[in-house]
């Protein structure tokens, strides 16, 4: 996956547009009413926050990706919360709210329609075993993008299908190889592994890595509840 290095400059709206991979799009999201026609989004990502658009637009560290040649196709061990969740992937949606101004609900099919991003990384289980897979989905930051989050947006929760939760700051969810994935090793991500969509990043442990992902909701502090794992004393950052 190749990152784009942007200067330290203001950013016309067609610039912008294109460094988020939005551009050209001209999809209706169906059930939030927002047109993604250039002439629209620019207006769409006017209300961000300095802090987020500058996140947005100054890419951080890359963490270094494997060939294919190095994908281990079995070494992905899958680990319950509960019960794997039955999910119609037609009927699918995923709610983004909280601190937005723009709440979401967005289908597979619309998701789908945003640019893929595709990285080999190695998956690494706080139990002490690791595997390097292949994710493919759209940039976790694409979709917050959107939403256009507040001024005070920190921190995003995340809400599973099974009950599982998970809080993450806002700059390891904006990091460019922060993805909703909906692929795993090229092909339609598996149910057992948290279809259809779930989380993926080479910066963070595997328990903060969501499967089955419903809902994404932005906030301004942390709560009481952080996490299933963290409530149980897990360390809260998780990072890589």
């Amino acid at each position: 996956m190749s990152l784009i290095q942007v200067p330290r400059r203001s950013l016309s709206r067609r610039q912008f547009l294109q460094i988020s991979g939005l551009s050209g799009m001209g999809l209706l999201l169906s059930g939030c009413g927002t047109s993604l026609l250039e002439s629209e989004v620019g207006t769409i990502f006017e209300p961000l926050n300095e802090s987020v658009q500058s996140l947005l637009l100054n890419p951080q560290k890359p963490i270094p990706e494997f060939p294919l040649s190095a994908i281990e196709p079995k070494a992905l061990l899958i680990n319950t919360f509960n019960l794997t969740p039955e999910i119609n992937w037609d009927e699918f949606r995923l709610t983004i709210d909280g601190a937005v101004n723009n709440p979401l609900s967005l289908s597979m099919a619309e998701i789908q329609k945003m640019p893929l991003t595709s990285m080999v990384i190695r998956h690494v289980c706080v139990e002490g075993w690791a595997a390097i897979v292949q994710w493919g989905g759209v940039q976790l930051r694409s979709l917050v993008a959107l939403a256009q989050p507040k001024a005070d947006a920190r921190y995003v929760y995340f809400q599973s299908a099974d009950g599982y939760s998970e809080s993450w700051d806002i700059a390891s969810a904006l990091h460019p190889q922060t993805l909703m994935a909906y692929q795993k090793n090229g092909e339609r991500l598996p149910v057992e592994n948290g279809a259809p969509l779930r989380l993926a990043a080479p910066i963070k442990l595997g328990y903060k890595q969501s499967k089955w992902v419903t809902k994404i909701t932005l906030r301004n502090q942390l709560l009481d509840t952080r996490g299933y794992w963290e409530d149980q004393g897990y360390e809260w950052f998780g990072g890589l």
